[in-house]
């Protein structure tokens, strides 16, 4: 696995646990996929008829609590979609598929905890063709309301730098630089739960969502303190969960990215529009592939100085 080679899982890895809006059970197992075939998700039916999306930008049909995956004409087929995507480009797999047998994805302990864990129960294997990239040519930036963000170029891999601002006083202003790795994801970003604010949760139940929320998967906060008996994970665990959102939609360009992603006050919504602009602006960004037979980082170490003439040929965007 240190050569530039796409990789997969070499066994199936399968976790339990509740959806955060429906409060039902679900299962959900990832296992391996064929060369250049990306995230697949696979809605499981008891009656066989098991649907399949493709975890690419264009298949995002809401955005507004979490990111749900699906089609125009079937409707959703997954919400939630981004933690189990973090951890698989955050731990440096490239193909991957993800069986779910109910609406969403488990959200476990509100974290990517889970979901490395089992691609490390799973295992990681290189395959035959060599791990191909979107390398982003020139900045693309986008603005909803107070919320900024941009895509720059980088070419010695990707980096998150990410800023919130809540009125919340417990929150507050919090901001985080991460140079994607393995190493790093796994260490400071993949236990960042999710979070919001007891008012927030009491509204977001009475309209029907948020049914399997609990201190046991999420961050809460009144206006004066920590709810959570156990405390944060991190003095800052609100920005780092921030930054594993930004991993998990950023997944969803189907390549890994080389290029900076700055974000101020953002969330799914914003992140899937600069990657949506940026996909759409066929001058701002090219593929590039690594040579197979020369020794780069191991998975996701991109962001340590890999490419200095170890990528190879560039194809323009309409080659993907």
């Amino acid at each position: 696995m240190k050569f530039g080679r796409q990789t997969t899982l070499r066994s199936q890895a399968t976790v339990t646990g509740v959806g955060v809006h429906s409060g039902l059970p679900v299962n959900l197992t990832i296992g391996p996929a064929s060369v250049d075939a990306g995230f697949v998700f696979v809605r499981t039916s008891p009656d066989g008829g098991d649907r399949e999306v493709r975890a690419v930008a264009e298949s995002v049909i809401a955005t507004e609590f979490a990111t749900v995956l699906g089609d125009r004409q079937q409707g959703p087929l997954v919400s939630t979609a981004e933690h189990v995507l973090a951890a698989l480009r955050g731990m440096g797999v490239d193909n991957a598929t993800i069986e779910v047998d109910g609406p969403e994805v488990p959200i476990m302990d509100g974290s990517a905890a889970a979901f490395v864990a089992a691609i490390e129960q799973a295992g990681i294997v290189s395959q035959s063709a060599a791990r191909r990239f979107i390398q982003v040519t020139k900045p693309v930036q986008v603005a909803i309301g107070d919320s900024f963000g941009e895509l720059r170029p980088n070419n010695s891999g990707f980096r998150a730098e990410v800023e919130i601002d809540f009125a919340n006083p417990v929150i507050g202003r919090q901001s985080y630089i991460l140079d994607l790795s393995a190493e790093r994801f796994r260490r400071d970003i993949s236990r960042a739960r999710t979070f919001g604010c007891v008012n927030d949760v009491a509204r977001l139940w009475s309209a029907g969502f948020a049914l399997g929320a609990s201190f046991e998967n999420s961050v809460v906060f009144d206006d004066t303190r920590l709810l959570n008996t156990e405390g944060l994970r991190y003095s800052d665990e609100c920005v780092r969960h921030k930054v594993l959102d930004v991993i998990g939609d950023l997944a969803l360009a189907g390549l890994p990215l080389l290029g900076t992603y700055r974000s101020v006050r953002g969330g799914h919504k914003l992140n899937h529009a600069v990657l949506t602009a940026l996909l759409a602006d066929r001058s701002a960004w090219r593929v590039v592939e690594a040579e197979a037979g020369r020794r780069t980082r191991a998975p996701a170490e991109v962001g340590r100085g890999m490419v200095g003439g170890l990528v190879a040929p560039a194809y323009g965007p309409d080659v993907s």
